[in-house]
């Protein structure tokens, strides 16, 4: 057992430190790689988050048009039966000066 403990390679070996080296390079390497896909992972979801924002505001837009071109509508249709009393009541007029 001391043979085993003695046999193995000492924490100022070249090729130890060089190994432990190697691997704290890939460790770090490894953690840019997970932030960088984490940065676009966010920035994605943001996009996301943006283009619903602006699809409901556009929504909200295109139900306020809505709105304005029914009232508009509702506002002709309460104008009309008006303007044709009026037109009927010209003739009407036209006619009776006609005649006399």
């Amino acid at each position: 057992m001391l043979e085993r403990f003695r046999s193995r390679r000492n924490a100022d070996d070249p090729a130890l430190l060089k190994q432990q080296a190697e691997r704290k390079a890939i460790s770090d390497a490894r953690d840019i790689r997970n932030a960088e896909r984490q940065a676009a992972r966010e920035a994605q979801a943001a996009q996301a988050i943006a283009e619903k924002a602006a699809a409901k505001q556009e929504k909200i837009a295109l139900a306020a048009a809505q709105a304005a071109e029914a009232a508009a509508a509702a506002r002709r249709a309460a104008a009309l039966p008006a303007e044709q009393k009026a037109a009927r009541d010209a003739r009407y007029a036209a006619r009776k000066a006609r005649q006399r």
